[in-house]
């Protein structure tokens, strides 16, 4: 097995991104280097409970100056708008100029639109959740949402929205069938809590566009006052505009201690990265695999490891609803276990890993 020299002094390193891999890179490595973290926001964008706010219960969103308490890491509230790899700065939107030693590109992802017509203007992505729900609040008697979607984000949202406002229509939209990845025994759950609360799944049916009407399909239109999007999402393109490689679909190609392979000195951690496990394959995006990164990564830039970064799967969960939940246990790659855990026992499972995660980024 190869292993890292790492520098025996400290280092200045610039950490662009705050999402699960961004923090938990700049909280480790700050135990030992000066650390710059680069995010306009203020406080931590939790994604995996997005859903939620879109229902319209308090967000858990904690303030990074917490999180960073303690460590060597500045926070510039800024956006990172263009990046010069061979003179070793970061350009803010602010005006500032940030040298470095070492760049930790963590920009994790954004929506994905996939072209479709009228997506970007009538749908609300999870970066709008809180104007959703206040919509919700503020109309003058129930309608109908349509999620696109199927998949665990997807349900997730559908359920949450489905229980919160059970006045409401809720349907799924999906080109796939829903939950189509998991276990028979995780689908059939999920169809169980579907019925239960009266959400309806419209599979099968690509979303070809989206008006103030509701989403037109390959097979027709649904009627929806409301769309909610969760069918994907991309990363975003300043990797690719600085000049690192990347792959076709924009995410950096990384080597096995997450360093970009065209430029060493930038490591690159979360759903901007392409990240190759052997044994396992290439990582889905995802909360599951960016805080992993993001801890290694921290640790290996502070000396405490020197090992490549080595990763398995374990399981995948979803909250469905506030008093129901699934968890899907996996092979080390992924792919579908048998067992399933579901009911309170899921629910009560999920906001384990959920409260494990916050703890984590620190």
């Amino acid at each position: 097995m190869t292993t890292q020299q790492q520098p025996t002094q400290q280092q200045h390193v610039v950490v662009i991104g705050a999402g699960y891999a961004g923090l938990s890179a700049a909280t480790r490595a700050g135990k030992k280097h000066r650390v710059t973290l680069v995010a306009p926001e203020a406080r931590f964008l939790n994604r995996v409970r997005q859903h939620e706010t879109f229902a319209g219960h308090p967000e858990h969103r904690p303030a990074l100056a917490e999180v960073l308490a303690d460590r060597q890491v500045t926070h510039k509230q800024a956006l990172a708008t263009e990046l010069d790899l061979n003179g070793r700065k970061v350009f803010l939107d602010s005006g500032e100029v940030l040298s470095y030693d070492t760049l930790v590109y963590a920009l994790g992802s954004r929506t994905a639109w996939h072209g479709v017509p009228g997506a970007a203007e009538h749908a609300y992505p999870a970066e709008r959740a809180a104007e959703l729900a206040a919509r919700m609040r503020a109309a003058a008697k129930p309608g109908t949402v349509a999620v696109v979607g199927g998949g665990l984000t997807g349900i997730e949202l559908a359920t949450e929205l489905a229980e919160a406002h059970p006045a409401w229509k809720v349907r799924v939209v999906s080109a796939t069938p829903v939950g189509h990845h998991l276990s028979a025994k995780g689908r059939a759950h999920v169809r169980r809590v579907f019925e239960r609360l009266g959400v309806e799944a419209h599979e099968g049916r690509a979303v070809t566009a989206v008006t103030a009407a509701g989403v037109r399909t390959d097979e027709g239109a649904i009627d929806a006052d409301l769309v909610a999007w969760a069918a994907a999402f991309e990363p975003r393109e300043l990797a690719a505009e600085a000049g690192l490689a990347v792959t076709p679909d924009g995410r950096a190609v990384v080597d096995e201690y997450l360093r970009s392979v065209s430029h060493p000195d930038v490591h690159v951690v979360g759903d901007a990265a392409q990240v190759r496990v052997e044994g396992v394959g290439e990582l889905r995006m995802g909360c599951v695999s960016a805080l992993p990164q993001g801890g290694y990564l921290g640790d290996l830039l502070a000396g405490r490891t020197a090992k490549p970064f080595a990763f398995k799967y374990q399981l995948q969960c979803i909250s469905l609803g506030r008093r129901d939940g699934l968890v899907q246990l996996v092979h080390p790659d992924d792919s579908m276990r048998d067992t399933v855990l579901t009911g309170a026992l899921g629910r009560w499972t999920k906001s384990l890993i959920l409260k494990v995660i916050i703890k984590g980024l620190r």
